[in-house]
């Protein structure tokens, strides 16, 4: 359940000092400590999240819904994150583009985290437009180590600007490059580790692309280093023409609630939530959707509790 002042205790002030690790960066966890189960916040259920406590541990919002001086949804949103922790999660930084930086848009995202003190900011390994024109989706990069470099020269520079880590998001694809030289795990990982900053594992992204472009997806979650893993999504899709989108519109098929399951034995508990934005259902239904991540989650603690209890002693043979 929900509770009271959360906003205030995870204002991410001190976890963010960028300058003076006292181990190299790949070595050190520097992680948020995990919120727990959440869900995306979405207006359709405003008036159930400010009527009554809801079996919700944490709330992430879209940030440019928010990147305004006032109105509606930032007054809701003030509301609403005085009883749950917030984290921002957005969709237009466009970190792979080769055009500059949005300062204008990093100055408005930088002054949204100031108010609302979320515990983390993520957005998309992509680019999302050309000539200044947002198209509105996320393009996927070619994975070669002339965009490691350049992905990684601007994930830094991001970073000098909002004063704490960036947590990047895989995306689902539906073509590759002919010049990529690496896997998208291998790629990904490269520029985390170079960067310094955390990953968003988006597993219903990993089973679209694993299955768009016929890889392993457990080749995926057991390639990533488990120490920059900040934050998971979990979501539904569509079949479209042969190929599988991610739509964000439906329920969560088992295939990536097995996935999920790969992704908690190799990672352990790490903040989890689902996405939905489209065809929103029910709160109610989403908190029993909820309920049943919870319930993998729990019982995959329990394999590896049980894997990790000792045997027991045998006992002390009495006297004769």
């Amino acid at each position: 359940m929900a509770r009271q002042g959360h906003a205030a205790t995870l204002a991410p002030t001190g976890d963010h000092n960028m300058s003076t690790p006292s181990l190299p960066a790949a070595q050190v966890d520097r992680r948020i400590q995990p919120l727990g189960f959440g869900l995306g916040l979405r207006p359709a259920h405003y008036a159930e999240f400010l009527s009554a406590p809801q079996d919700v541990d944490w709330l992430e919002i879209i940030s440019e819904n928010y990147m305004v001086q006032g109105g509606k949804p930032l007054a809701m949103l003030d509301a609403i994150r005085c009883d749950y922790p917030v984290v921002m999660h957005g969709v237009s930084m466009s970190i792979g583009s080769i055009e500059p930086l949005n300062r204008q848009y990093l100055d408005a995202l930088r002054a949204l985290a100031r108010r609302i003190e979320p515990a983390w900011i993520s957005d998309h390994l992509c680019w999302t437009g050309v000539h200044g024109v947002n198209l509105h989706d996320l393009y996927p990069l070619p994975y070669t180590e002339e965009a490691i470099r350049h992905v990684v020269t601007r994930i830094r520079q991001v970073q000098d600007i909002l004063e704490r880590r960036l947590v990047i998001e895989n995306v689902s694809s539906y073509l590759s490059y002919a010049d990529s030289s690496m896997s998208e795990w291998a790629f990904l990982t490269a520029i985390a580790e170079e960067a310094d900053c955390h990953l968003l594992l988006d597993v219903n992204n990993i089973y679209v692309s694993s299955v768009n472009h016929g890889f392993d997806p457990l080749d995926f979650i057991n390639g990533v280093p488990a120490h920059r893993v900040q934050q998971i999504h979990l979501a539904g899709h569509s079949n479209v023409d042969g190929f599988i989108i991610d739509t964000h519109d439906a329920p969560i098929i088992d295939p990536v609630f097995d996935l999920y399951a790969a992704a908690w034995r190799r990672l352990g508990a790490v903040s989890s939530m689902i996405e939905r934005d489209d065809n929103i259902p029910p709160l109610e239904t989403l908190l029993t959707e909820l309920a049943h991540v919870r319930g993998i989650a729990a019982a995959c603690k329990h394999e590896r509790t049980n894997a990790h209890a000792e045997p027991a002693q045998a006992p002390t043979p009495c006297p004769t």
